[in-house]
């Protein structure tokens, strides 16, 4: 008695009537017996059965207890408000349906003091009862949206969307969590790993919850795929643009210059159209993918990777190459027009140039206005 509180359990809570006494008296079982110095904390999303009652009647027992609502609903909403309200140096937190087994929660605690940051458990390494699990989940949403995550942020985590964890507090500071929804759960893990936290995972059993699902398979598998591709720009917008800009630019130039020839069949002015296409939405998806990645640097606190790039490349000069650009296709332009004056308005057989004046024209204003998105972004936050 008297101690600062050295750890916080954090339960969200939307209709578990069923399950959250269990819980509690499960996790003061626990601290009893473990003697932990830990404090409670109840964040109610909305409840609308027993739940509050339930927590309210076992506060007169435990006095660590605190029951705390948070109205916006989320998942992640749940947990930001109980963030702000934990005390202790070091955080846990679980759902509070009955699925995960609270005498766990030492575990977590002492590989957090044996020095690691995050530490997260992997139900697929220890024991999960029969019908715990949709075998959708445990077969293939659960291990592809890990496998995505693993590749796009080199998160070494096999079971990313656990929902029993534990943090210290002072790199929970460091993550700047934001996101409100199921996608938390992949917000957490990725930043901890964009941070280069010391990560631990624990094998944990797993077993079936009490009272209905929250889950909605597709829309909150969704979240999670979209969530992690929006935070890596690299495999949303640069490599399929790269891939789509060579493409039509290698195709455009063998059709321009070359006499273009697949499988016997003659290619004439037609297929640079779709050439173009291809350079100009590969284009834009590369400046994406720069939009995106400088945005990250200087609002979310990401590590700068163009900051060499863009001491070459300055503002002038993009503006500079994309005026120059858009001038040659207007010079090209401006040359078929007297050609046709010339002519005397008779049919031109001057398509290859116009797409190529129409592709240059386009990736150069592209370039010149997207120098200027590109300094507005850059600017930094304090």
């Amino acid at each position: 008695m008297g101690k600062e509180t050295e750890i916080s359990i954090i339960l969200p809570c939307l209709n578990e009537e069923k399950a959250i006494s269990m819980c509690l008296d499960s996790i003061n079982k626990v601290i009893i017996e473990d003697k932990l110095n830990a404090e409670i904390i109840v964040v109610d999303n909305g409840s609308t059965d027993n739940s509050c009652k339930i927590v309210r009647e076992k506060q007169a027992k435990l006095k660590e207890l605190r029951l705390i609502e948070e109205k916006q609903r989320g998942y992640g909403s749940a947990y930001l408000r109980g963030f702000d309200q934990a005390k202790g140096s070091y955080i846990f937190i679980a759902d509070s349906d009955g699925s995960y087994d609270f005498s766990e929660i030492p575990n977590f605690i002492n590989e957090l003091r044996k020095g690691y940051d995050f530490v997260i458990g992997n139900r697929f390494k220890g024991k999960i009862e029969k019908g715990a699990m949709p075998f959708s989940h445990q077969h293939i949403g659960n291990p592809i949206l890990s496998a995505v995550l693993r590749l796009f942020f080199k998160a070494n985590i096999r079971d990313a969307h656990c929902g029993m964890r534990a943090i210290t507090k002072s790199a929970l500071e460091k993550l700047n969590l934001r996101t409100t929804g199921m996608e938390f759960a992949s917000e957490m893990v990725i930043k901890a790993a964009k941070n280069n936290l010391k990560i631990k995972e624990l094998p944990i059993n797993y077993q079936k919850r009490k009272g209905s699902s929250k889950l909605r398979s597709f829309p909150d598998g969704w979240r999670h795929l979209r969530f992690m591709l929006l935070y890596c720009p690299l495999f949303l917008f640069f490599i399929p643009g790269l891939i789509l800009f060579l493409l039509g630019l290698l195709s455009l130039l063998w059709m321009y210059f070359g006499k273009a020839e697949v499988l016997g069949i003659k290619l004439y002015y037609h297929p640079m159209f779709l050439s173009a296409l291809l350079i100009i939405v590969g284009y834009q998806l590369i400046i994406f993918a720069l939009f995106a990645k400088t945005y990250a640097t200087t609002h979310l606190g990401e590590k700068p990777v163009f900051q060499r790039l863009y001491r070459h490349i300055t503002i002038e000069k993009a503006s500079i190459f994309g005026i120059i650009m858009t001038l040659i296709g207007i010079i090209i332009y401006i040359t078929i027009f007297i050609s046709w004056i010339k002519s005397g308005f008779s049919s031109l057989q001057q398509v290859k140039n116009s797409i190529l004046a129409l592709t240059l024209i386009v990736v150069g204003i592209q370039t010149i206005f997207s120098s200027f998105m590109l300094s507005i972004l850059g600017i930094k936050e304090k």
